[in-house]
């Protein structure tokens, strides 16, 4: 192989060395397209490569030899930016170097492209995503947290005591082996967002305002108004002087905003072992308007979420990792609803196996 292989360098001028290297470039293009077969490839690596005849070791024993120091710097950089090409040619895949140029694959630019179909979101994430916008409206932040938990957020810390009554209206799921654990120690998936709640009062101290959605799940046998997965909803609102006024008002504006201005919302004394007094929330019917149909059984009105001022016993649980939890200086409401069952209200579905199915005839009508 002679130097007559590889283009004349006039001088090491920047414009000269560029438009030798831009030829070679140029040439390594050209042949790596060719590659077809193993032998093609292999015939280049040493028409390159070749440690007795390569190009580069004549390009390096014609051109860097013999180059004067101030060019060598860029005569070095042009070099292996050469080489670095022709590596890259032999380990792209053989079907990306030579492409087809029959007519049946050509690309004809002139006719209109592929528009991509665009997703939707499902429209239990949907209500999620509406609720959770009505309270950051209000200036609550969004909490997150495990949905496999300990008994001791998931029931202890939330008031339920061991053997409390109120364990046995969450049949919960609980991960196996754990019976040689301490009973607070033991791992569930958890059966409401509420563990969120004392996680987050046990980082920050108050004031805390928090809306907490998620998914959870409980040992109830599927039907058409039950599922062992579901999401809910849950928020918290804890500062000094929070009454019980604070908190219809602000369920009150949220269901208006949820479902319009005309509904109107009232209370009914509940029990919940985290808060004290506890609370059911009914809404005036959104299908008759309060007049009576059969959606809400001719009362009128829809029971929707369960609320009610925190228990003082919940901020003891908190103390220990943040004094300010003091039940005689800060008060604070908490409320949860289930945004499966708003869902089905809001869409008109009557079974809620179809927002688990992932059915595309049912989740195409969201789209």
């Amino acid at each position: 192989m002679s130097s007559s292989q590889i283009p004349v360098l006039e001088s090491y001028e920047s414009q000269h060395l560029e438009a030798a290297f831009q030829a070679l470039n140029a040439d390594v293009a050209r042949r790596a397209a060719g590659l077809r077969t193993s032998e093609d490839r292999e015939q280049f690596r040493l028409y390159w490569l070749g440690r007795k005849q390569g190009r580069l070791k004549l390009i390096s024993d014609v051109w860097l030899k013999s180059a004067p120091a101030e060019a060598r710097k860029s005569l070095g950089q042009h070099f292996n930016q050469l080489k670095q090409q022709i590596e890259q040619a032999l380990e792209a895949d053989p079907a990306t170097l030579a492409p087809s140029t029959t007519p049946t694959d050509a690309i004809d630019i002139t006719l209109p492209g592929i528009r991509p179909t665009l997703g939707a979101e499902h429209p239990l994430i949907r209500t999620m995503h509406e609720i959770v916008r009505v309270f950051e409206h209000m200036g609550y932040s969004v909490g997150v947290g495990p949905e496999v938990e300990t008994d001791y957020y998931n029931f202890e810390a939330l008031n339920f005591p061991p053997n409390h009554p109120a364990r046995d209206t969450q049949d919960t799921l609980v991960v196996a082996n754990q019976q040689n654990k301490p009973l607070r120690d033991r791992l569930l998936l958890r059966t409401h967002t509420s563990p969120v709640q004392i996680r987050t009062m046990e980082r920050q101290p108050p004031p805390v305002r928090i809306v907490i959605p998620g998914k959870v799940h409980r040992n109830d046998a599927a039907d058409a108004t039950h599922s062992p997965i579901f999401h809910q909803v849950e928020g918290l609102c804890v500062d000094e002087n929070i009454t019980f006024s604070d908190l219809k008002g602000t369920l009150d504006h949220a269901m208006k905003e949820l479902f319009g201005s005309a509904v109107r919302t009232r209370f009914f004394p509940s029990f919940f072992p985290f808060t004290e007094p506890s609370a059911d929330v009914q809404i005036s019917c959104i299908f008759c308007g309060g007049k009576g149909c059969r959606k809400c059984k001719h009362s009128g009105w829809i029971e929707l979420l369960g609320c009610g001022m925190v228990n003082p016993a919940v901020f003891k649980f908190v103390r220990g990792k943040q004094p300010a939890y003091d039940p005689k200086k800060i008060s604070g409401f908490a409320f949860g609803m289930g945004v499966d069952r708003i869902a089905m209200m809001k869409y008109g579905i009557s079974d809620i196996g179809l927002l688990y199915s992932g059915d595309m005839r049912f989740l195409e009508q969201f789209a």
